[in-house]
């Protein structure tokens, strides 16, 4: 565990080396306050957040505590529906406190073909109610199942509606490639830290990390 430590740190210098070179480029603004040492992140999703189909070690909320030097905690709920997540979400916000929530949820609204608009209003309610408790809030996009993947548009939506970060691309990129998933909705150990590396260089690029962390 010490060796992976090392080299999550080393990682982590130099995303936030790379990013942070990008983004002065491009003139980007962050759109997070910084989190610090004993600054906690909340991992709120489902079965993905969770990680199914690997050891809990292997989740990405677990890869993305490596990396980021931070405790992350996993309240993934496999087979969850967004409608029982936003009934669970205040308790748990509550009980740990968080200073960051990351919110991936959605997938089985989709899978069980459940209303659209439903999600949506869901997903803006998740959003509003991590705000009123003090934390920030990023969203991660899922896509409908089909062919070619690429995350609902209402994610895009929400996030620009809500002035929320995104990352729309990195569970839809996992979902269209087989050597990175255990099953055909869930992801390997390489896709978890595939999706944890993609979280930590939203965090990177939005302020939440940086070098002094």
């Amino acid at each position: 565990m010490k060796g992976l430590t090392s080299i999550g740190r080393c990682c982590r210098r130099l995303v936030i080396l790379a990013v942070t070179t990008f983004l002065l480029a491009c003139g980007d603004n962050p759109q997070l306050s910084p989190l610090y040492d004993g600054d906690r992140i909340l991992a709120f999703g489902d079965s993905l957040t969770y990680g199914t189909g690997v050891e809990r070690q292997y989740s990405y909320p677990s890869v993305l505590a490596e990396l980021t030097g931070l405790e992350v905690i996993n309240m993934g709920v496999p087979g969850e529906e967004s409608t029982a997540g936003l009934l669970r979400l205040q308790q748990v916000l509550a009980e740990d406190n968080p200073q960051l929530v990351i919110l991936c949820h959605g997938g089985n609204d989709f899978l069980r073909k459940r209303s659209r608009e439903t999600l949506a209003e869901n997903l803006i309610k998740m959003i509003e109610i991590i705000r009123t408790s003090g934390a920030q809030v990023v969203l991660l996009g899922v896509p409908r199942p089909g062919l070619f993947l690429s995350s609902e548009n209402l994610y895009g939506e929400i996030a620009e509606q809500m002035q929320v970060p995104i990352e729309l691309k990195i569970v839809p990129q996992l979902l269209s490639d087989n050597s990175m998933k255990s099953d055909p909705v869930h992801f390997n150990r390489q896709g978890y830290a595939a999706m944890a590396n993609a979280v930590f260089e939203l965090l990177v690029a939005q302020g939440a990390i940086t070098e002094t962390l």
